[in-house]
Parts: structure tokens; C-alpha cells; sequence
């Protein structure tokens, strides 16, 4: 990282003390661009599919030797949580020529960035991923999509839920839980997608018999969903890559041709985003989910959902150069490291708490709890150091998101330590950010929403 932008927080994590936040880092960019009083305007465009067009206009160094490093950095990061904040399969930059080619050059199939390259343009758009550039003044022109999804609670109708570990469907009746089951299952290494479908099929069959009817039926499950197509799902990554297209990405179409009734599956946390919502009757809700990875929803000021992706688990938050690499990515300083058991793993060692080689993270995180329980002070920095990094992240989400209600679960929330986290982040926002710090709401789930929430939510996903 260029010596020339130095930032330190006010609030230090107690077991992470090398952490750069991104909004604070970025600001100071900004604060060297303002000084120079040389600035260059660039707009990052973004484009998916049916004509969705994300933009986000920014001012850089202008291009002087010594700046170029400070410009590649500032820009490719904020490609990089722009592509998993709202996707794209076209990135077009306007306004830099340069900047736009070495954009190109790092995200392409044999570039820094080939995984978030082949995620976003093959598996996700289903295009191969372009970069191109233009001058500003003809930079393609914003044009954001909002679907209008959830709150039908008319009828008789099915929520379910994937899970990595269980699949939930209930039966509901004008809005009223009327049956519920929870089956374990283990789908990831399960290479048929018959087996799957099955799966789902059994559920769905045993909430219907709890109906008079089937008015609609609304799902839920970690992944990328467009128009009920399966893009990318962690649940089927035992199948093949032919056994995908053909077995995998229509399964929910399929169900629905089955069914013969209005059929919509989502990501599982847009659909939290929208239970949120739904139990505190307020809109402007981003859900923020830590268990195995860190999901998040978003439930615009209108009460809509977008098609944006909300994947934050790969969106960068510490700029540092040792910053944890995700495995999966092999990128550096994202969100899963910081917000999920990953990082409760992860923090373990460096508080004291080691485990044997090989323990998965769930375990880990449940000794974590425990120890908590009985006011380890290891397991209280743990904690600590997660609230503190996400007060940092919670002031950059605020930046791209109109954020009112901030809603926090997921396994890693339960008990002190996520009331620690919460404390931490509060407290951060107040030191560095009070101009924000009094217009964002943490909540979490009561136990209503924690029983039934998820499933009346996604059962009130379609129309009748």
C-alpha cells in the first residue's frame, strides 16, 4: 500500500490491531484528492441483465507519477465491493482509459481477480465478463430495478428454507404458521440433483398436507437466483458442472411446472431482510447474517427488494497488505474473514483458545460460547474484535445503502457475545461516525421472527 495515505482508528480491535478499515482509508483518498484540487471525475457503471444499470460517480488522482498505485487501489476495490454488492457482468469505466485497462487486465480469466471474473460472468450472468471504458460524458446512464416481492399473506400457502445443514417448509394460512418441520440433511457433497429435488419435493409435499389448497409457494437458500434460475448455490456444489445445467439451474421452474401455482425462490437473505422488515413494520432494513459464511438482504425505503447481490462475504473492508484471505476467493481483507464462525476460527488462536487441527468451526464457535458463558475473557476479545471491525463495516455499508434498521443474526450473534458485538459497533459509529451514529437501528430477531419469520416471509413472496 502507497506510504502516502497513512489511517488509524480511534477504536483498535483487540486481537486485529492491524486492521485498515476501508471507509477510513477511502475517506482520506477523497481528502488527498479534495487537496490536490486536481481531481478526476470517473463514474464505475455496472451492468446485469434486463437492462439494470448500477452507476457510482468518484473523483481520482490525477495521472501524475506517483499517483497510479493510489488511483489502481482505490478504484479496484471499489469494483471489487461494487461487483458483490449490486453484480454485473459489464463493468464500464468512464472517464479513465487507463484505469479501465488495468481494471481489465485484473479482472480477467487469467487476472489477480479470475475467481470473482468467472462467478460474475459465466456462472451468474452467463456472459463472459467485459471491461470497457469511455469518456464520462457518455457514461451509461443509471438504471436501477426494484421487485416488488413479499408481504402477500392472503390464502394458503408453503415457505421453505435450504440450509447447509437443514431444510425448513412450513404451511401457512393468511399469514398464520400453521405447520413447520425442520429435516437434517447434508446436500454438499451430494453429486445427483435428483436427490436434491427429491429433497425439496418431500418437504413441500408434507406442508401441503396441512392445506386445504396450494394458493403460491416462496422460498429461500444461500445462493444467486435469477428468475428462479439456480446461478450459483453452495448447495449443489457436489454436482457436476453438466449436471448443473442440465439437473440444477431449472430445478425450481421445474417444481413450479409440478406445483401449477405461482412459485418464487430468492437468496435466503433478502428474504431475512424482508422477515426483518415484516416484524418491526419498517422498511430501509439491510439484514446482516453471521453463521457458517456472512450473508446479507436489503429492503429498500419503499419496502421493495432489489436485484441486487448482497453477496458481502467477498465485499473488501480492510485495506491492509497481510490482510486473512478468504479460500475461496483468494482475495484479501472481505467480509467472511471478519463476520462469520470463519472468523471466530480464526480470532480463536490469537486470544488464547486453541483447538486441535482439523476442528470444525462450528465446534469451534460453540467452545467459543461456552467459554463466553462462563466470562472467559478470551472469548470476550474475541467478540470485541469482531464488534469493533464491524462498526467500521456497518459506516461503509451505510455509504452505499439508505440504511435505517440494521438487523443482526445468524449463530454467531446468540447470547453476550453477540450483545458484545453490537456494544462495540454502537460504540464505534459514536466515536468516528456520530453523523451517522443516530440514524441506524441495530435489532435483533425477537423470538417470533426467530420461530416463524423466515417462512412467513418467503411464503408471501408471490402473488396469488
Amino acid at each position: 500500500m502507497d506510504n502516502m495515505i497513512r489511517t488509524k482508528p480511534k477504536i483498535l480491535p483487540e486481537l486485529d490491531p492491524g486492521f485498515t478499515p476501508a471507509v477510513l482509508w477511502n475517506r482520506e483518498y477523497c481528502r488527498l484528492v479534495e487537496k490536490t484540487g486536481k481531481g478526476v471525475k470517473i463514474a464505475i457503471c455496472l451492468e446485469r441483465t434486463n437492462g439494470s444499470i448500477s452507476v457510482f460517480r468518484t473523483s481520482i488522482l490525477p495521472d501524475e507519477p506517483g499517483y497510479s498505485g493510489l488511483n489502481l487501489l482505490y478504484v479496484e476495490r471499489l469494483v471489487k465491493y461494487l461487483l458483490w454488492m449490486k453484480g454485473g457482468w459489464k463493468i464500464t469505466i468512464a472517464g479513465s482509459a487507463k484505469i479501465a485497462e488495468e481494471i481489465g487486465n485484473i479482472y480477467s480469466t487469467s487476472g489477480a481477480r479470475k475467481f470473482d471474473s468467472e462467478i460474475m460472468g459465466e456462472k451468474i450472468y452467463g456472459k463472459d465478463m467485459l471491461v470497457t471504458s469511455c469518456e464520462l460524458r457518455n457514461a451509461p446512464a443509471e438504471n436501477e430495478t426494484v421487485v416488488s416481492l413479499g408481504g402477500n399473506l392472503d390464502g394458503c400457502r408453503i415457505g421453505f428454507d435450504l440450509g447447509g445443514s437443514d431444510r425448513k417448509c412450513s404451511a401457512v394460512i393468511d399469514g398464520k404458521v400453521v405447520f413447520t418441520e425442520e429435516i437434517p440433511w447434508d446436500p454438499y457433497f451430494q453429486k445427483d440433483p435428483a436427490w436434491h429435488k427429491a429433497g425439496i419435493n418431500d418437504s413441500l409435499k408434507k406442508a401441503a398436507a396441512h392445506l386445504p389448497r396450494i394458493d403460491a409457494i416462496g422460498g429461500s437458500s444461500a445462493g444467486v437466483y435469477v428468475d428462479n434460475q439456480v446461478r450459483v448455490a453452495s448447495l449443489f456444489r457436489g454436482v457436476s458442472k453438466e449436471d448443473f445445467k442440465s439437473g440444477v439451474m431449472n430445478m425450481f421452474i421445474d417444481l413450479q411446472k409440478e406445483w401449477k401455482v405461482p412459485f418464487v425462490v430468492v437468496n435466503d437473505g433478502e428474504v431475512t431482510a424482508l422477515a426483518g422488515a415484516m416484524s418491526l413494520n419498517d422498511n430501509s432494513v439491510l439484514g446482516i447474517s453471521m453463521g457458517t459464511s456472512m450473508a446479507a438482504g436489503y429492503v429498500t425505503p419503499s419496502g421493495s427488494i432489489t436485484d441486487w447481490l448482497n453477496e458481502l462475504a467477498f465485499a473488501p473492508i480492510d485495506y491492509r497488505d497481510d490482510a486473512p484471505v478468504d479460500e475461496w476467493s483468494g482475495d484479501k481483507g472481505c467480509g467472511v474473514q471478519y463476520f462469520s464462525q470463519q472468523a471466530v476460527a480464526r480470532l480463536a488462536p490469537l486470544a488464547g483458545v486453541n483447538f486441535p487441527a482439523g476442528t470444525p468451526f462450528a465446534e469451534q464457535l460453540i467452545e467459543v460460547q461456552r467459554l463466553m458463558k462462563s466470562d472467559d475473557p478470551r472469548a470476550g476479545k474475541i467478540y470485541s474484535t469482531i464488534g469493533t471491525c464491524f462498526g467500521y463495516a456497518v459506516a461503509q455499508y451505510a455509504q452505499f445503502y439508505e440504511v435505517k434498521n440494521l438487523l443482526f443474526l445468524g449463530r454467531v450473534s446468540s447470547g453476550t457475545g453477540g450483545e458484545i458485538i453490537i456494544s462495540k459497533a454502537r460504540e464505534v459509529l459514536k466515536d468516528e461516525f456520530p453523523e451517522i451514529a443516530g440514524k441506524i437501528n441495530f435489532r435483533m430477531p425477537d423470538e417470533k421472527m426467530k420461530r416463524h419469520g423466515q417462512a412467513v416471509a418467503a411464503a408471501s413472496l408471490p402473488k396469488k
